[in-house]
């Protein structure tokens, strides 16, 4: 008699035409619910432009010495959010349309683990909009496509491989960070944010990276790209967040996408005050937002090993994605995959 788990295990061959299927298949729901153009992407970036993302803002870039530019500094991306807003506007994107780009970067600070790794490779989009659409109201309406492009990529993969059963629900739950703090007071963010998704399914948290009233952020989130200062209509802060999905097999959540209404020019010197990184603001991305010569836009990245693994059923990252792992990640996948 199989296990639960291995009812839904599919052959490395399989495993590989399901995450080409998977991928293709979500990169158009995503692009066609919003309303995107696929753009391609750098892999790095001159060293001091402010272009870079530096997410939690302790994780260092990795340097690359370029033999034909001896004087330049370059290093790998980290994300593109800053640099897909210079994007559309070089494109002279409309407003309510955008861009997508499958982007990889390496993230050498990560802790590996069976849903991290130091490759990152995710969708990463950029709307642009109007001022009008700077509002929570707005952001969930976004969060909500982009939760329906999950659920209709799902069906699709089970029409191809009927051993993998549904498991999303029907609709994504809305939380505000500080609403989750009062719920679960004496667990930390990661407790709360496994309680929460746990309970709905899928959940999206609001309000990632402001002070919360017992004096620290949910979580870490750079001050220039995400707008989590500015105040909402319900009286709390953050105009961004998480979608978190439960998953069944591994029995926690996953973070699969971070995303938000991006820092208008004022909520960008609030939140560099807020941070203490002032100095950010003589950098040449941060003069062309304050002077308003950048669109204002909505965006965030949604990673594509990570909804592989999950609408596939895999236990671990590394079934998915082609990277470097500790030995003992290794050892431990491969006596799962051999006990299985």
């Amino acid at each position: 008699m199989q296990t639960q788990v291995e009812k839904f295990i599919l052959s490395e061959l399989e495993t590989e035409k399901a995450i080409s299927i998977l991928k293709e298949v979500f990169s158009k729901k995503l692009a066609d619910k919003l309303q995107l153009t696929k753009v391609e992407a750098p892999l790095f970036v001159e060293t001091g432009t402010g272009i870079n993302d530096d997410l939690n803002g302790i994780e260092t870039p990795v340097n690359v010495n370029i033999k034909s530019l001896p004087t330049k500094k370059v290093e790998i991306i980290h994300s593109l959010a800053k640099w897909k807003r210079s994007k559309i506007k070089k494109l002279q994107i409309e407003v309510g349309e955008g861009i997508y780009t499958d982007m990889k970067a390496i993230r050498a600070d990560e802790n590996m683990d069976d849903i991290h790794s130091i490759l990152v490779d995710q969708w990463d989009w950029e709307k642009r909009i109007s001022p009008a659409d700077r509002n929570l109201a707005y952001l969930k309406e976004t969060v909500q496509l982009i939760y329906q492009s999950f659920i209709e990529t799902e069906k699709i993969i089970i029409e191809q491989y009927s051993q993998i059963e549904s498991f999303l629900p029907a609709a994504i739950f809305f939380i505000h960070s500080e609403e989750l703090l009062a719920l679960y007071p004496e667990l930390n963010s990661k407790e709360r944010e496994h309680k929460i998704t746990q309970k709905h399914g899928a959940v999206f948290i609001i309000g990632v990276g402001n002070e919360l009233s017992n004096g620290e952020p949910h979580d870490g989130r750079a001050p220039d790209y995400d707008d989590w200062s500015s105040e909402t209509t319900s009286g709390k802060k953050g105009l961004n967040g998480d979608i978190l999905i439960w998953n069944p097999l591994l029995q926690k959540p996953i973070e699969i996408s971070s995303m938000g209404i991006r820092v208008s020019p004022e909520s960008l010197i609030k939140q560099l005050e807020i941070s203490k990184q002032q100095n950010r603001i003589k950098l040449a991305w941060h003069q062309q937002l304050i002077n308003e010569q950048l669109p204002y836009t909505i965006g965030g990245g949604i990673g594509q090993s990570r909804l592989a693994m999950l609408l596939l059923n895999k236990k671990h990252i590394s079934e998915v994605q082609c990277s470097i792992w500790t030995d003992e990640i290794l050892e431990e996948n491969n006596k799962s995959i051999q006990i299985l």
